[in-house]
């Protein structure tokens, strides 16, 4: 039985329309779900989770450090209220040695990168998150989070993990006037005046210069790590000054209505675990594999 304000008995229909308002507010933020919650939040999101990947580094003389996450936060969380899903708190341990002379830059060792992220996945796993989606914000994390994906298959594990990292091209897009459009640059700055427009000081994006030096002269397909340094040692390829909220916002609403398809295929999804089980009972015993 529930009283009114005025002492008077609340009709079945209200308490039931309350009940049904608090269940589609639920939380999509991991951190802002109340312990009871958490259980409702993973059955409702059929054990599927978000892990936005970012970073520190410096974003160009007008971009903040943590851009990169505040960025992909942004899209994971708008995605998820739209398909529902839970979204893990702020992460900033990826790969970033490229960027260790700037300052702010916080780079972990490739042990501690690695370790890090597999007992946060196994975690989140223990919590109910069988369908993790690691979200990648940041070019740098490129290699890492595939052969992170890929080393799932090392050991028998119960939950799957799944690397995207959003694509801004779609019809309709306003064309860029930046011919050089990379770290901190014309499109990033775009969409991060969506996202936090207050963290966003145009006016400094021309104190630096954003060019490419192309400082190494090697043959197509040669790696080496200090490539980015030689294009950007300002850790900052392009000018964000062009960019404008037109951007941002076509850019923004193209990430997350990708994003959210994302979330529904893999919510939809019943192969990867089928398939990852077949495949640990296999490992088992590799001389029955058929020939």
């Amino acid at each position: 039985m529930k009283l009114g304000r005025n002492g008077s008995l609340l009709p079945a229909v209200v308490i039931l329309a309350a009940a049904w308002a608090h269940a589609q507010t639920l939380p999509v933020k991991w951190e802002e779900l109340t312990s009871p919650d958490f259980i409702k939040a993973i059955q409702r999101a059929q054990g599927t989770c978000v892990l936005p990947f970012g970073i520190l580094e410096k974003h160009g003389p007008h971009l903040p450090l943590g851009n990169d996450l505040i960025n992909a936060r942004y899209l994971a969380v708008h995605a998820a209220e739209e398909e529902y899903a839970v979204v893990f708190p702020e992460y900033y341990f990826g790969q970033i040695f490229e960027a260790r002379q700037q300052p702010g830059t916080v780079a972990y060792s490739a042990r501690l990168q690695m370790e890090l992220l597999q007992e946060t996945a196994e975690e989140m796993a223990r919590n109910g998150c069988k369908k993790i989606l690691i979200l990648n914000g940041h070019g740098g994390n490129n290699s890492l989070l595939p052969f992170f994906a890929q080393s799932q298959l090392a050991k028998r594990r119960d939950y799957a993990v799944f690397v995207y990292m959003p694509s801004e091209e779609a019809p309709g897009r306003p064309p860029l006037r930046d011919k050089v459009d990379s770290h901190a640059g014309e499109s990033e700055t775009a969409q991060t005046m969506i996202s936090r427009p207050d963290l966003v000081h145009l006016d400094r994006a021309k104190s630096q210069s954003g060019a490419d030096q192309n400082r190494l002269h090697l043959p197509r397909g040669v790696y080496t790590g200090i490539w980015w340094y030689a294009k950007f040692p300002n850790h900052y390829g392009g000018d964000g000054s062009l960019a404008t909220r037109e951007l941002g916002e076509f850019d923004t609403k193209t990430a997350i209505d990708k994003t959210v398809e994302v979330i529904r295929a893999i919510k939809a999804d019943e192969e990867t675990l089928k398939l990852q089980k077949e495949f640990f009972e296999k490992t088992a015993h590799p001389l029955d594999t058929p020939q």
